[in-house]
């Protein structure tokens, strides 16, 4: 009887009607789940993953553990030859050596021995503790990668270059000339400069063209000479000229 009872509750009764009905649509396609990885790819993305190095401490909260390295005996034997070709060389020029063979490189320095051009050969941490303290500091940047130095005791820009044309892997930096530093551009216009000697005897044929000038015009005539001499004075005080030309008149 009880059950009766209930049932009779649960069911809706004749004539009336659910106040929510489920009404079933069609079914949809589901594109929110992704779609499975394949186990290589999987495997990359791993691999590939950024993973940020810990942050460590802030600058300054512990004092600096850097200490001070003592050079070895070798370090200042070549420091004290470096010395010495700063000293007697007054050109020395970098170059970047580019993987030159063994072969090459004696080529090269036979051919730069004919024009008495040497080539050194010095570490660049060894170059750089130098040039540090020097007054030469504006050539550190100049030392990257393997370099070589060619030096001479007289500037032979000329030579140097034509040699260097012959040898493509060996490309030059720049130089200190005259204890002037020079990009690659200034040392391809220094050697369009004529040379001292022809510098010097050009000065010489005008100093000796001005004196013999000079003791041609001491030469002419006094007559001559005293007129030039007053023709000059009157173009340089044109002034006291016209001022003495009215008075002469009057008197």
């Amino acid at each position: 009887m009880a059950a009766a009872t209930l049932c009779g509750n649960l069911l809706p009764k004749p004539g009336w009607l659910p106040l929510i009905q489920s009404v079933r649509h069609g079914s949809k396609a589901v594109t929110r789940h992704r779609k499975p990885l394949h186990i290589l790819k999987q495997k990359l993305l791993a691999v590939t993953q950024y993973v940020p190095p810990p942050r460590g401490p802030p600058p300054g909260a512990y004092p600096s553990q850097r200490q001070a390295l003592k050079e070895s005996e070798f370090v200042l034997l070549l420091k004290k030859d470096l010395i010495k070709v700063f000293q007697d060389y007054k050109m020395i020029a970098v170059v970047q050596n580019s993987s030159s063979s063994a072969e090459d490189m004696m080529i090269l320095k036979h051919r730069l021995h004919k024009h008495g051009i040497s080539v050194k050969f010095f570490p660049n941490q060894v170059m750089r503790s130098f040039l540090s303290d020097s007054v030469y500091s504006n050539m550190t940047p100049l030392l990257i990668g393997p370099t070589v130095l060619f030096v001479s005791k007289e500037p032979k820009v000329k030579e140097m270059l034509s040699t260097l044309r012959a040898s493509p892997q060996m490309t030059l930096l720049g130089a200190c000339i005259d204890n002037t530093l020079l990009s690659t551009q200034g040392i391809v216009n220094y050697s369009k400069l004529p040379s001292v000697s022809v510098m010097q005897g050009e000065l010489v044929s005008g100093l000796t063209m001005m004196t013999s000038r000079t003791a041609s015009m001491l030469q002419h005539h006094p007559a001559h000479l005293s007129a030039l001499l007053q023709q000059y004075i009157k173009q340089q005080s044109p002034d006291d000229a016209t001022r003495a030309a009215p008075e002469g008149e009057t008197t």
